[in-house]
């Protein structure tokens, strides 16, 4: 009896040294988390959905032991001066979601972390130094945009086989263009195309970039994902039946918005995946120690009822290729 007691009494003690330890190990405060984003609310819905669904495996309960607090820029110009409202309050972390938000979250802190989600090239650009290694106060999950952009590009020419020019749709203050730019050009030279680089700045741009491709005779269009082109996605599905323009996308909501079709990184299941980030840097890793990851989960989603608007047949291996297919 007294070994079973003593057994039972080892077992019971090291239960609550572990429960200490776990304790420990928590946030001991209410950590304050400052969401930074180009775009408003209604068009990132699912990924803040998806960001706090992992934060809550993580145990975090908003208004208990964590708060998130939203800042939302409807321009680019805007971000900086959220950024720096972010910086004043004094937030424990940034969540940053593109290489749009990040470069602008670095400019604001090279203090407080800064944790991103689907950022297009996170070396290339120069927000890290190395994968492996970051270095500074960022890290998170890479969506590889630059491979992203060639697959765009193979794709779109399977449905468009005969066509030797193809336009691209890019935002000139998108840090991840120049890199994006690069890799596109150096596949298009591979599948013996023509690339029309139909740059743009603001939203009022758009117009003359259709014109611009329907005008060199382009058929179909890449375009480089961006904030600016998510949130402009039914002008831009709209733009593109009026001119019968062939678009592919990185993000899924263009073709749920009646975009063509769209090849890039499940964004939900990037966003989920960054709480594993935010949940370690409060617990007290250091940004710079923490490899980024890439994203695991790659889509193509294609829109059967605006093919047949464009007047468009996919070929039977392209459509076999589909995760997802509008109808």
């Amino acid at each position: 009896m007294m070994d079973r007691r003593a057994f039972i009494g080892a077992v019971g003690g090291s239960i609550v040294a572990r429960s200490f330890v776990a304790d420990a190990q928590q946030p001991s405060k209410v950590c304050q988390i400052g969401y930074l984003n180009y775009g408003t609310p209604a068009e990132s819905a699912n990924r803040v959905s998806a960001l706090r669904a992992g934060l809550r495996e993580h145990g975090y309960v908003e208004g208990k032991n964590i708060n998130i607090v939203f800042r939302w820029a409807e321009t680019v110009e805007r971000l900086r001066a959220l950024a720096d409202d972010l910086v004043h309050l004094k937030v424990d972390l940034i969540f940053a979601p593109s290489s749009t938000e990040v470069g602008v979250a670095r400019q604001a802190t090279s203090t407080i972390p800064i944790v991103f989600a689907n950022h297009a090239d996170p070396v290339a650009v120069g927000h890290v130094t190395s994968l492996a290694q970051p270095g500074g106060n960022v890290t998170g999950l890479s969506v590889v945009m630059t491979e992203i952009v060639a697959k765009q590009l193979e794709i779109l020419k399977e449905v468009l086989p005969d066509r030797k020019r193809i336009g691209v749709l890019a935002v000139s203050t998108a840090p991840s263009t120049r890199p994006a730019l690069h890799a596109i050009q150096a596949t298009a030279q591979g599948l013996g195309v023509q690339l029309l680089t139909v740059q743009v700045r603001t939203v009022g741009d758009l117009d003359e970039a259709f014109s611009m491709m329907v005008r060199e005779r382009t058929k179909g269009y890449v375009a480089l994902a961006s904030p600016l082109l998510r949130s402009q996605r039914v002008v831009i599905a709209e733009r593109s039946l009026k001119h019968r323009l062939a678009g592919i996308y990185g993000p899924k909501e263009h073709v749920e918005a009646g975009g063509f079709m769209s090849y890039g990184a499940d964004q939900e299941d990037t966003a989920r995946r960054a709480a594993t980030y935010i949940d370690k840097i409060l617990r007290g890793a250091r940004p710079a120690d923490l490899p980024v990851e890439q994203a695991s989960k790659y889509e193509l989603v294609i829109n059967l009822k605006t093919a047949k608007a464009l007047g468009l047949t996919i070929p039977p291996a392209v459509l076999a290729r589909a995760d997802e297919v509008i109808e």
